[in-house]
């Protein structure tokens, strides 16, 4: 389940912030599972346990967040409710990213790698894990992971750009494989194309004009259960789907299971 958030760009007022919401989304279906407002008082992060609280069951659910929801408050909370986690690492924590950096990694061989090309562009990754023993200073990591990606266009083959990404997780050897975990690290940004994009591109959010009360977050919550309600009858063309429910009333309909 990938943990996220997303500013209501069309939101925003003259004298008023845009709002933002929160979302949890189960990664494999693009299905949204809850959502919570982050207003200006607040942040994403104290909004964390208030939008899992919505989810009854988490027990052996991993969560993925970025680093920002890199906490201690959050790992305990998760740890009570039964769940794993993965959780990146960066420069908002930067005595656990030293220690994370730190790490013999050029003595490790990659877990995993793979080739990816799209959008005009070729991707390999490679995935390096270290079992934590002492060391790192986090509650319940048990391991490190070093995630590098070497991108390069496919016009431009001789000019690679390279991005480290370290993680920590709950999950132990035993627990999860390391293609799992490059995975499950992968997928956490599936919440950006299979909902915040649709949303944007698809339902033009951003330049959505409703603004008043709780309007923005409504709206965004019927946008994301229009999303779900299309993916769990297996559509991957939101767009496509939206033109052939909308020729004929009866089809949303019979999509929610109302005859």
């Amino acid at each position: 389940m990938a943990v996220d958030g997303k500013t209501l760009r069309g939101s925003r007022t003259p004298g008023t912030a845009a709002r933002h919401v929160m979302t949890a989304c189960d990664q494999a279906t693009g299905v949204v599972l809850a959502s919570v407002d982050v207003n200006g008082k607040t942040n994403e992060i104290t909004r964390f346990a208030p939008l899992l609280d919505q989810i009854s069951d988490l027990r052996g659910t991993v969560i993925t967040a970025d680093a920002l929801h890199c906490q201690r408050e959050h790992v305990t909370y998760l740890a009570k409710r039964g769940a794993h986690w993965i959780l990146t690492v960066k420069g908002n924590q930067p005595h656990l990213h030293a220690q994370l950096t730190a790490m013999p990694w050029r003595a490790v061989p990659d877990a995993t790698r793979d080739t990816d090309r799209g959008h005009g562009r070729r991707e390999i990754r490679s995935c390096k894990i270290l079992t934590i023993s002492t060391g790192i200073d986090f509650p319940h990591a048990a391991q490190a992971i070093q995630i590098r990606r070497r991108r390069r266009r496919l016009d431009q083959p001789k000019r690679f750009t390279t991005e480290t990404v370290y993680a920590i997780t709950d999950l132990r050897v035993h627990q999860a494989k390391p293609a799992q975990l490059a995975g499950w690290i992968r997928g956490h940004w599936s919440i950006e194309n299979k909902v915040h994009w649709v949303r944007d591109v698809t339902y033009d959010e951003d330049r959505s004009q409703i603004r008043t009360a709780n309007g923005p977050e409504v709206m965004a919550a019927l946008r994301n259960a229009a999303i779900g309600a299309l993916r769990l009858t297996g559509v991957t063309n939101i767009a496509a789907a939206n033109r052939h429910h909308a020729r004929d009333s009866t089809r949303p309909l019979a999509l929610l299971g109302i005859t």
